[in-house]
């Protein structure tokens, strides 16, 4: 039997979903009215020369734990919204990876790194909330700091979910709005502002998971400072005890989800 949201354990103590009536709390909000994904390409085309300086020290622990997880099982993963390729050097030789980005930019300095490192990654140029790939094709569809990027995270995190197999595994990566009311208001106000350095800060986790038709079976706190989340999904099936264990690999009891 599937359980609600509200009654998944998180695994930081503190934190719980906050509900708002949109995945993007305050969606008639300037911030939910001007991302397009020709204004997705226009800020990244300004970022790529600096992104890895301002996003790659400060966010990798998240990639790194999102890759342990991975390495569990293995298999073939879709990464959603590959960027400069950073989390290229830290896949598990045990899965294959196909990275997609909208960014021509971006994708030109991920090819530049898959060609100096030993990494091993196919990189298209796609739409992630038009996924060119066949329903039940990968084992992990994984979205690194992506879902408040793109103009709809609701339809993104449905594509990625109908790509992955039953059984796989759909982890998201990402800042999520804050349960705290003060901090909420913070993140709702600064939104308009963010989106121009390529994010959304308004973004609610349980909004979106139920308007995707997804359920989380764990959310862990990520990186040094536990404003970002690592999400884990399973499709049709019980997550694994090692898919759910903890920044430090320590395994965590699941629950079943769809």
């Amino acid at each position: 039997m599937q359980r609600p949201v509200d009654e998944i354990r998180y695994l930081e103590p503190d934190w719980k979903p906050q509900r708002s009536n949109s995945a993007v709390d305050g969606s008639r909000s300037r911030a939910a009215a001007t991302v397009t994904n020709s204004f997705v390409e226009r800020v990244y085309s300004r970022l790529t020369p600096v992104y890895d300086l301002l996003f790659n020290r400060i966010l990798q622990p998240g990639r790194v734990a999102a890759a342990r997880r991975m390495s569990q099982r293995g298999g073939h993963v879709l990464e959603v919204g590959v960027g400069t390729a950073l989390s290229v050097s830290l896949y598990p030789p045990n899965v294959r990876v196909t990275g997609i980005d909208l960014s021509a930019p971006m994708l030109a300095k991920a090819r530049d790194r898959v060609a100096r490192t030993d990494g091993s990654c196919r990189l298209l140029r796609m739409d992630a909330a038009e996924l060119s790939f066949a329903d039940n094709t990968f084992d992990f569809v994984y979205a690194p700091y992506t879902v408040s990027v793109v103009p709809d995270p609701v339809r993104v995190v449905r594509e990625m979910h109908r790509v992955c197999k039953p059984g796989g595994v759909v982890l998201i990566l990402n800042h999520f709005l804050s349960s705290d009311p003060l901090i909420a208001r913070f993140e709702r106000a600064l939104s308009p502002l963010t989106i121009h350095f390529g994010f959304r800060s308004d973004l609610d986790l349980a909004s979106l998971l139920d308007d995707a038709g997804l359920k989380a079976a764990s959310v862990d706190a990520a990186n040094r400072r536990p404003i970002w989340r690592l999400v884990t999904c399973v499709k049709d099936g019980r997550i694994d005890r090692e898919l759910a264990g903890d920044r430090d690999g320590t395994p965590r009891h699941g629950s079943h989800v769809s």
